[in-house]
């Protein structure tokens, strides 16, 4: 453990994701810049019966090619993407996790639900074919913290270990709290992130009745279903997958010669202490993780170039975060481009944040803003600059920001890296 150390630069140095519109950073890329949805008829369940039926599936994810079979069918896809996605990172990142550094390397990967599904099939179980049939493994793989468990077990990473449960904003924590743990000298590097599998019958049932799902216009396609900041969103898809990010002290990072994504420079996190569902009025826990985000490390707010903003399609959450941002950089929001990315993949929950925070990360070291689909017809009241189409432009300061239920805010900024 070293002595804490808040002037700390902290790097992103590995990638891993999965998601419904790829199952690795390339693929997630070339699918971001080019506009190709992941939302799609929903096929985990027979949707028939239901009125929503548009979803943001994982489509031909192997979880073999990370994991044994004999330890990955005793959990479920939530645990699946979290194990693939962390490999897929540390790979990435080069970092070799051993005897010497494994202590000083730690994980803090979350979940909102966790292991939902490995409950509601034991359950099944219990009431079609009886008590002895339950599976005596599915409260340990199915408990939220069964990713960062898991991930330590299969990467070898001892040091800090944390599972953040925040709903929708828990990707975000995860990369925030990461950074501030090397700050403090808790670790040197940390497999950060969050995976969520929330695509089940019962779950879609729960969120159906709450009157949170959107659906496409009459005769429009179903990939147009999630239409963030339009002036015709009624209300977000599921979807579903995982993000890590290697999150490492800089100077570790450069003397080991790591590949150098984007250095992590603020995070804000704030509750609204309002409501379980909505949100505070005009945003202003959002408002405030925003902000303390950009004062934590002094990022004055007329640099932020770019946002990945919540942007889940619902009238209300929709308006609140335009609000928030207003509220937050004032008359430098009309020259900060929105690329909302949930238009592609869906909501995926708590894994929304990680997913953000790679695509964030991405459209930094590349220069580029991915568009946000399916925003046709601008709602005035939502007056913040969506980019509709992939352009090239010179960015410095992106910010990634997410919104959960129960009122949880997290914000975090990350920083291209020149070698400065």
């Amino acid at each position: 453990m070293r002595k804490p150390d808040y002037t700390r630069r902290i790097a992103v140095t590995g990638l891993g994701v999965v998601s419904p519109i790829g199952n690795d950073v390339d693929t997630v890329w070339e699918g971001l810049t080019n506009g190709r949805s992941g939302l799609g008829r929903i096929t985990h369940f027979d949707v028939t019966p239901y009125e929503h039926q548009v979803g943001g599936e994982v489509r031909d994810f192997d979880v073999t090619k990370y994991w044994n079979f004999k330890d990955a069918r005793r959990t479920e896809t939530t645990v699946h993407f979290a194990v693939a996605s962390a490999k897929m990172a540390v790979a990435d990142s080069g970092l070799e996790i051993n005897d010497d550094n494994r202590y000083d390397i730690g994980v803090i990967y979350g979940s909102g639900g966790g292991g939902q599904g490995l409950f509601i099939s034991n359950q099944a179980v219990w009431k079609t074919k009886g008590a002895r049939l339950v599976s005596p493994f599915f409260i340990a793989n199915g408990l939220v913290d069964a990713s960062s468990g898991t991930i330590a077990i299969e990467t070898g990473a001892k040091g800090h270990n944390f599972c953040p449960v925040s709903a929708c904003s828990t990707g975000t924590t995860a990369i925030g709290e990461a950074a501030e743990a090397i700050r403090r000298g808790d670790c040197t590097a940390v497999i950060a992130g969050s995976a969520e599998s929330p695509l089940l019958e019962l779950v879609h049932i729960g969120f159906t009745n709450m009157r949170g799902l959107g659906a496409p216009l009459p005769d429009s396609p179903l990939e147009t279903a999630c239409r963030p900041f339009d002036k015709t969103r009624n209300g977000f898809i599921l979807g579903e997958g995982g993000g890590a990010l290697i999150i490492e002290d800089l100077e570790l990072a450069k003397a080991r010669g790591a590949k150098i994504y984007a250095e992590v420079v603020g995070y804000g996190s704030a509750a609204d202490g309002f409501d379980m569902i909505a949100p505070a009025s005009h945003g202003e826990g959002s408002t405030r993780a925003m902000k303390m985000a950009l004062e934590r490390r002094g990022v004055p707010a007329d640099e932020i170039d770019m946002i990945n903003p919540h942007g889940t399609a619902t009238p209300v959450g929709d308006l609140a975060e335009a609000e928030a941002i207003w509220a937050a950089f004032g008359s430098h929001t009309p020259n900060i481009l929105i690329s909302a990315t949930k238009s592609m993949t869906g909501h995926m929950m708590g894994a929304a944040g990680s997913f953000e925070g790679v695509a964030t990360v991405l459209s930094l070291y590349h220069q580029i803003v991915p568009g946000t689909l399916n925003y046709r017809e601008p709602d005035p009241e939502c007056n913040v600059n969506v980019v509709t189409e992939t352009i090239e432009r010179p960015l410095r300061y992106a910010l990634s920001n997410n919104i959960g239920l129960g009122g949880h805010n997290a914000a975090v900024i990350f920083k291209r890296y020149t070698g400065d």
